[in-house]
């Protein structure tokens, strides 16, 4: 199997100003410092337009700068129909994103559809929960759990790679 084009992966929570825009920081700066730099293109994105056009939440621009990873750049978009054409793996925060994702995709799409912890929970943590109504410490939590879930779907990236001969 010969992949010549990058993988795609977005990244999705509810409002795209917490926990998908810290994923898509959190996986970026994974790739950029390997073998995968250049050949993943990583998004993220929100089920609901509530924040369209904006920053991350400060907070979670702030956390995320404390571990070396700058998302202030990013801003807020909704999940399109055209995505799920686009994207090879689209990658929910809970399971409310996946019923959300599940009822707006095209069947034959379905499989793309997973959620981050599948990468890195085990059975026992399978969403990363909302920080958004929270303190500090919650937005520690998620990003604790960002990074465990991306770590897991870089090495599934990497294997990939790996596999495809592109070495």
């Amino acid at each position: 199997m010969t992949f010549h084009r990058p993988r795609r992966v977005l990244f999705v929570c509810t409002g795209n100003i917490c926990r998908s825009p810290t994923a898509e920081g959190v996986l970026r700066k994974m790739v950029a410092a390997g073998s995968l730099a250049g050949k993943v293109e990583i998004d993220s994105a929100g089920t609901q337009g509530y924040h369209v056009g904006e920053p991350p939440d400060p907070r979670a621009i702030e956390h995320a700068a404390k571990r070396g990873i700058d998302i202030s750049d990013l801003r807020g978009r909704q999940v399109g129909a055209g995505d799920f054409e686009h994207f090879d793996f689209i990658i929910a925060m809970d399971e409310g994103h996946v019923r959300h994702l599940m009822a707006m995709c095209p069947t034959r799409l379905k499989h793309k559809i997973e959620r981050l912890m599948d990468y890195g929970g085990g059975k026992k943590q399978t969403e990363v929960p909302d920080p958004y109504a929270g303190k500090a410490k919650d937005f520690e939590i998620a990003l604790d759990l960002i990074e465990l879930g991306c770590a897991g779907l870089h090495a599934y990236l990497l294997d990939l790679h790996r596999m495809s001969g592109k070495q």
